[in-house]
């Protein structure tokens, strides 16, 4: 077979492969695009998702092997939880601490929606409950999104004091409470805990003096907001969240619906392979500093080469966006209207205190549905499936 026509056998199975998977996560398919629905329900958007997050467990399944004997020690039963001593507390991973980062990579493979590894600046922090040194939740954060459109309304932002501020904000790509402390609300505390002291003295002890790759200046180590998106529309989590009579998070708006987590089952990686075997150079561009925009690039180039329209990368499965401002003048500091940050003050204990008395204890009392699960479902819940895709 020559080169010619095994390149063009190459591109009719890819793109059959790729028509098939998006058919298979429930798309529909127009002349050019994918069809637009009006609205997903949350069980729609966890078919279409479902593809992705079976890849995701078969990329870690090694790690799972591996580690999961080691850390199934801090995963809680029901039976494990006594409402009266829960006593959270957070650790911040440090790069040495192989055991804890298998934990939180393992531990962020129960939710439905696989959740983003983050790019550029990155902590992770584990919340505990000391009692039973049992794991509470996860709590990630990595930069920001460049354009986002509805954050950039509501700071009031151009394009230039955006590149100037950006880096006073966090993103919290991960932020969820695992079983069986989900069902008491657990995740209320992790989001309570991304708003606090604790972390913007993490972020400031972590950054400051550090050199902006991008800008090329001393950073002050100053964390002005911390952003969050759901991709099940608007979340619970943020609902009704609030200390010291400050609403936390603010919803804002919704993303696009725009994006590749649809192009699952190696995908991605068959596409970049095609740009190679053609000789684009786009494969090469990439730089420190482009973050998830590289991979876009790859698969737009790429689609556009095998004759089809960049359209199939608008999934329509729009994320809700929310903003916690970590200063009373959040707005005016990050538009540099003003030098000096009027701070929210949210110690950890406070944070914590109000969470077991607000919501915790609440909850429990109205559904011990949390005494119900048994940490070894974790087996399950981490097992890949093979059969259907």
């Amino acid at each position: 077979m020559s080169g010619k026509s095994s390149l063009a056998k190459y591109e009719r199975d890819l793109k059959s492969s790729l028509f098939s998977l998006l058919q298979k996560q429930g798309f529909r398919l127009g002349e050019d695009q994918l069809v637009k629905e009006k609205s997903y329900s949350k069980k729609q958007v966890r078919q279409r998702h479902a593809y992705s997050r079976n890849e995701r467990l078969l990329e870690e399944s090694k790690l799972v092997e591996k580690w999961l004997p080691r850390v199934s020690k801090y995963f809680a039963s029901g039976s494990d939880i006594d409402l009266k001593r829960v006593d959270p507390y957070p650790v911040v991973i440090s790069e040495s601490d192989d055991e804890f980062a298998a934990l939180f990579r393992i531990a962020s493979l129960w939710w439905s929606i696989p959740v983003s590894k983050g790019f550029g600046r990155r902590f992770r922090i584990l919340i505990f409950d000391r009692s039973n040194d049992k794991l509470i939740g996860l709590l990630a954060l990595t930069d920001p999104v460049f354009n986002l459109r509805t954050r950039d309304s509501w700071v009031g932002w151009n394009v230039k004091t955006r590149e100037k501020m950006l880096a006073h904000v966090m993103d919290a790509c991960v932020l969820g409470a695992v079983p069986p402390y989900n069902e008491i609300l657990g995740a209320k505390l992790v989001a309570l805990i991304a708003s606090s002291n604790f972390v913007r003295d993490v972020f400031r002890k972590r950054y400051k003096k550090s050199e902006s790759v991008i800008l090329g200046r001393e950073f002050d180590g100053r964390l002005a907001m911390v952003t969050a998106t759901s991709a099940l529309g608007v979340s619970s989590i943020y609902n009704r969240l609030s200390f010291d009579g400050v609403s936390l998070f603010n919803h804002v708006g919704f993303t696009e619906g725009y994006g590749h987590f649809h192009l699952a089952n190696g995908t991605y990686e068959k596409l970049r392979e095609y740009l190679r075997m053609i000789d684009n150079d786009e494969v090469e561009r990439y730089k420190f500093g482009s973050g998830p925009n590289y991979r876009i690039r790859i698969v737009r180039t790429a689609l556009e080469n095998l004759g089809l329209s960049g359209h199939l990368l608008r999934h329509g499965i729009k994320r809700a966006v929310y903003l916690s401002p970590l200063a009373a003048n959040t707005p005016e500091f990050l538009r540099g209207e003003t030098k000096r940050l009027r701070w929210f003050d949210r110690p950890l204990g406070d944070v914590v205190d109000h969470w077991k008395t607000r919501w915790m204890l609440p909850r429990a009392e109205r559904d011990q549905s949390y005494l119900n699960f048994d940490k070894k479902q974790w087996k399950r819940i981490l097992k890949p499936r093979e059969d259907e895709f």
